[in-house]
């Protein structure tokens, strides 16, 4: 392994690790309150995600090519589903609050959270083809590397919510739209580029 091949892994990261670091600023934005845990926990599912997808899409070219190659064109379809069902809920239920509820927000759950790191992750499943020609060590190295900086980055972004909490009102709804926007973003990149 040499300083390009990490290079290459570590941009591979970054680039993934967009849709995880707005969805986690929507997290921080509607959980000012968050503790440190939950942060490294969000962040390490995140990273998670990013991990395993490009893993999956390794084994998959070494296995079953046929199969993801037509899968690759559902996955925009997925990823625009799954956030506009997390973010249609975050909207409905900042609309729908209780009016004697003052303190009402959305507190991310563990349900939400998975179909959050599937939703931003499922594109890395075509990383797989990008590493296809490395051997299963250089490909574990390099998932690591992309799980590493997600969990980074993702770790900023909720940092970067919190912070901006206070400036906003109705967070969940800001959260919302934000989560709608980012499924309508990978649709259109993955039915137009």
């Amino acid at each position: 392994m040499d300083y390009l091949f990490f290079l290459n892994s570590i941009l591979l990261g970054v680039g993934l690790a967009m849709d995880a670091f707005s969805v986690s600023i929507a997290n921080g934005l509607n959980e000012p309150g968050m503790s440190r845990i939950k942060k490294c926990g969000i962040a390490g599912t995140y990273g998670f995600f990013q991990f395993i997808m490009p893993m999956i899409g390794w084994v998959c070219v070494h296995t079953i090519v046929e199969f993801l190659t037509s899968f690759h064109k559902f996955v925009p379809w997925l990823a625009l589903i799954l956030l506009l069902y997390i973010g249609g809920k975050m909207i409905y239920d900042s609309l729908h609050e209780s009016k004697e509820d003052e303190n009402f927000a959305y507190v991310l759950d563990f349900k939400i959270l998975l179909l959050q790191g599937i939703a931003t992750s499922i594109d890395a499943l075509s990383v797989g083809f990008t590493i296809a020609d490395y051997d299963i060590f250089m490909a574990l190295a390099a998932c690591l590397i992309i799980a590493a900086v997600t969990f980074a980055i993702s770790f900023s972004g909720l940092i970067v919510g919190i912070k901006a909490s206070g400036r906003f009102a109705r967070l969940e709804l800001l959260g919302g739209i934000i989560l709608i926007a980012i499924g309508l973003e990978i649709f259109i990149k993955g039915l137009f580029f």
